[in-house]
């Protein structure tokens, strides 16, 4: 059956995180945590959702488009919660409330709940879970029949006899309710308790002293009621978060290697026969086809992933890498880059908002930024585009069946045509036609120059160093400048600026 209303409380301080972030948009699994409610409360099928919000509105963003917000005014709690939405409540209908720190709670439980509490025909109905260890949590006191009696908050000191303490059936902070019995009943909610608080719990009292049926639902899985209240309690229910999304893609024909060295979020799709190698994390809205392996130690953030392509030890944000496509190991793929079919950006490439052409191959010790690269392109190792002057980005656009020489430098905005070539060691500034052979200078390479005897001369400096000078001690001689014969000085003035000579 569909859910009419599901009420989100999301109101609360949240200050045991000890975070200056909202509780409620901490980070699960790829989502803020009151995106795992809301989708949850939309898979239900929920006609109408209301997340009650703070005054500040610190929610807004998250929940814009996906739900309406109503304001608590003041952290009064849960009862007068649910009072700031009321008004949006339609009376004649059946409501759903949860807590938005319940992150696990199910599609399917909600929608059981609901199935139940129509057919008990009950004023109220409250999902419970059998804790082995309930601290922290309400306790729910059945009545002999086996309906509900009441709820005993547990929080402070005081809340609870130790009789109450023994009880292990807890409050999950999910409830069932006849909206208009709901709205009558949240105006007799007092504060009489150790919090000063008025608490939703107690309106199960209510209905019940007007002789209104109050009956429970338990939980199959306990997990599903775990709260975050704190970092610690974040990472228990990540762990069990994370364990079901890679059991899911396990079901559905996917490999993954290590589940426990390997991070993938709840929206990341992978298809069929493709492995996920150990500490490898599928971050985001990440893509993969079918047949492809990606990792070892790979990170994809956003990433598009076509069939049957390697993604090795290498990290991918916001590119596409289509079909047949080889990345790494130790590539790093920027945003806007796109990999054609059967290309490759091999070891220690870096490429940015780039286009490679189908079949075409940046091997290794690369950096390939703003260009347009053809189809079967071979660009050779070290090459780099020189994509900023200094004040703008421009673009390089290399052609088909390009050959690109090892150690050449694309100096951008410039064009290489089709079947040209790039000389070892070139600096390519002006633009290439196609079929043609570009170096510079003198096609690559100045004359190379020899200096003969370099080597001996050097070792005669290094020994002049070493000798006492007119009796002087080495200390003192090393102190001074040698001023030997010009084979010495000519050695001196090789090896101090042999930087220009070797670079010649």
């Amino acid at each position: 059956m569909a859910v009419p209303v599901v009420v989100i409380l999301a109101a609360g301080r949240g200050t045991r995180m000890r975070s200056r972030i909202p509780k409620l948009l901490h980070p699960l699994c790829g989502r803020p945590m009151i995106a795992w409610s809301l989708t949850a409360a939309r898979e239900a099928g929920a006609a109408r959702v209301v997340v009650v919000d703070t005054a500040e509105r610190r929610l807004r963003e998250a929940v814009e488009g996906r739900a309406e917000i109503a304001v608590q005014e003041q952290p009064r709690g849960t009862a007068d919660a649910v009072r700031a939405a009321v008004d949006l409540v339609q009376p004649d209908g059946p409501v759903i409330v949860l807590n938005g720190d319940l992150p696990l709670l199910s599609a399917t439980t909600i929608q059981r709940l609901a199935e139940w509490h129509a057919r008990q025909g009950a004023a109220a109905t409250i999902l419970t879970a059998v804790m082995g260890d309930p601290s922290g949590y309400g306790r729910v006191v059945r009545a002999p029949d086996g309906t509900v009696e009441r709820v005993v908050e547990s929080k402070r000191a005081g809340d609870a006899s130790e009789l109450e303490l023994e009880i292990r059936e807890v409050n999950t902070g999910v409830f069932a309710f006849d909206g208009r019995e709901l709205a009558a009943a949240l105006t007799e909610v007092g504060d009489d308790n150790a919090q000063g608080e008025l608490y939703l719990p107690d309106v199960l009292t209510i209905l019940r002293e007007r002789e209104h049926t109050v009956v429970a639902y338990e939980l199959n899985d306990p997990a599903e009621a775990l709260q975050v209240n704190d970092r610690r309690q974040l990472a228990a229910v990540r762990a069990i978060a994370q364990r079901q999304i890679i059991e899911r893609h396990q079901l559905a024909g996917v490999t993954v290697d290590a589940p426990r060295a390997t991070v993938i979020d709840v929206d990341v799709e992978i298809g069929e026969d493709s492995v996920v190698a150990p500490f490898t994390s599928l971050l985001g809205s990440t893509r993969i086809g079918a047949g492809s392996t990606v990792g070892p130690g790979s990170t994809l953030i956003d990433a598009r992933v076509g069939d049957a392509s390697t993604v090795v030890h290498s990290f991918v944000r916001e590119a596409t890498v289509e079909d047949r496509v080889n990345v790494g190991p130790f590539a790093h793929l920027r945003p806007g880059t796109v990999l054609r079919t059967g290309s490759k950006a091999g070891t220690f490439v870096e490429i940015k908002n780039s286009e490679v052409g189908a079949g075409s191959k940046v091997p290794h010790l690369s950096y390939i930024g703003d260009t347009e690269i053809g189809e079967d392109t071979n660009l050779g190792a070290s090459t780099v585009t020189a994509n900023y002057d200094g004040f703008s980005k421009h673009r390089t656009r290399i052609g088909s069946r390009v050959h690109g020489g090892v150690d050449t430098t694309f100096v951008a905005p410039v064009e290489v045509g089709d079947d040209a070539y790039t000389a070892a060691g070139s600096v390519i500034g002006q633009a290439v036609p196609p079929g043609a052979l570009a170096g510079s200078p003198g096609v690559a390479r100045s004359q190379q120059r020899n200096v003969d005897g370099y080597a001996r001369r050097r070792q005669a400096r290094a020994e002049a160093e070493r000798e006492p000078a007119d009796g002087k001690t080495p200390s003192e001689a090393e102190r001074e400048p040698a001023h030997g014969d010009a084979e010495g000085r000519q050695a001196r003035a090789e090896a101090g600026g042999g930087g220009e000579e070797r670079a010649g």
